[in-house]
């Protein structure tokens, strides 16, 4: 049997990104520092990996006196100062980068558990510390390769219910087959409620996912699900760019996106809303009809919940090109990049590609225009805020 081991990552090298500074600008924003990090910090993990020519990782970080202003509380440090908490946080092997960053982010150590797989590809779990009467929260992305992925956190659930835990609760930062949430054609199966069922009847009392597909997927899950939205991630990212807001357009890449290109423009200043009219021939097989709005002369800011092969937003950024747009970023949660997705994003169509680290990014999949940010400190604020009973939806006002 295989087993996989979690251990904390050397000491980095971080430098920075620089504010913007000019008054036309959208954002302004405080000085950010150089830092090194060599041990674990709450406030130490709010960065970005910005991918150059040679493809490695540029990662900014924003200092103690400028966290986001939904990071700033003073009941968070005296979470913080718990000696005896009843958390329990633990990994799967989907996406443990992510999941040392939020312990990071916490002040917290991940809790010592075996995952491994027999001969056949059956998981086992072990769980190597007890949890009983703990309030426990499983990190495990149900990405590449799914279906194995999606096992392992079930058995997770199912070895800390057996093991007393107090609560269980399922951290999804990507959840898989949320695409299925509807029938568009006949004999079609609604996989998205059958997995949220699944999750349920495994024994997990919450979940906790990032950017959903689509709102009526939490409707699916017969317990509480917390709704995370990533959006001030990118925002604050986008913060440390001169771009005029009369420079600024905000597209949809479909018509099912307006909701959330909408809510990102409002947070841009208001930003103007264009719409890329989209006709799908198939599963990842889409082809642009044509653009409602003005981009000519503008910067298109292209907002969608993932990128799987790029089919969509490639198709979308050539459009807007064609119509006029000076520059074209992509902003995305889930970088799911199925191939050909690296080849077509590399294209020189977009100016930059801003996803978060909600799924792990293969180093081969580095290219010029990509930048990841981290979402650790979103998902440990929103961590502690379930485990001391306090408002979630407070962070994103």
């Amino acid at each position: 049997m295989a087993s996989m081991a979690l251990t904390s990552p050397p000491g980095v090298k971080i430098p920075s990104y620089m504010a913007a500074s000019s008054s036309s600008s959208l954002f302004s924003r405080s000085s950010i520092s150089f830092r090194t990090v060599e041990s674990r910090s709450r406030i130490c993990v709010s960065s970005s990996a910005k991918c150059n020519l040679n493809g490695n990782a540029r990662i900014p970080i924003i200092n103690e006196t400028t966290l986001p202003k939904y990071f700033d509380s003073s009941r968070l440090e005296k979470s913080a100062s718990r000696a005896n908490t009843k958390l329990k946080l633990f990994s799967g092997t989907a996406n443990p980068a992510l999941s040392q960053e939020i312990a990071w982010y916490m002040g917290l150590e991940l809790g010592k558990i075996s995952i491994k797989r027999f001969a056949d590809g059956e998981v086992y779990v072990q769980l190597k510390e007890s949890v009983r009467g703990c309030d426990v929260f499983l990190v495990q992305p149900t990405c590449t390769p799914t279906n194995e992925n999606l096992m392992e956190l079930l058995i997770m659930v199912d070895a800390c219910r057996r093991a007393s835990a107090k609560k269980v609760t399922a951290v999804i930062p990507y959840f898989g087959y949320a695409r299925a949430d509807r029938k568009t054609q006949g004999r079609e199966s609604i996989a998205a409620k059958l997995v949220a069922n699944l999750i349920t009847e495994a024994g997990a009392d919450r979940v906790l996912a990032c950017d959903l597909h689509s709102g009526q997927s939490m409707g699916y899950f017969d317990i509480p699900v917390d709704h995370v939205y990533c959006q001030p991630v990118i925002l604050d990212y986008l913060a440390s760019k001169s771009i005029s807001s009369k420079d600024l357009v905000v597209v949809s890449p479909d018509v099912g996106g307006v909701a959330r290109a909408r809510a990102f423009a409002k947070k841009l200043s208001d930003a103007p809303l264009a719409i890329v009219d989209k006709r799908r021939h198939g599963h990842n097989v889409a082809e642009v009809m044509n653009l409602i709005g003005d981009v000519k002369g503008k910067v298109a800011v292209m907002v969608d919940d993932m990128i799987d092969t790029a089919g969509t937003i490639v198709k979308g950024a050539a459009l807007l090109h064609e119509e006029g747009a000076r520059e074209v970023y992509a902003c995305c949660t889930h970088a799911v990049f199925s191939p050909p997705a690296i080849e077509r994003l590399s294209s020189g169509l977009l100016q930059e590609v801003i996803v978060t680290n909600t799924l792990p990014v293969a180093e081969k999949n580095y290219f010029p225009q990509l930048t990841i940010l981290s979402v650790a400190n979103l998902l440990g604020e929103t961590i502690w805020r379930v485990h001391d009973d306090s408002s979630v939806s407070s962070i994103f006002l």
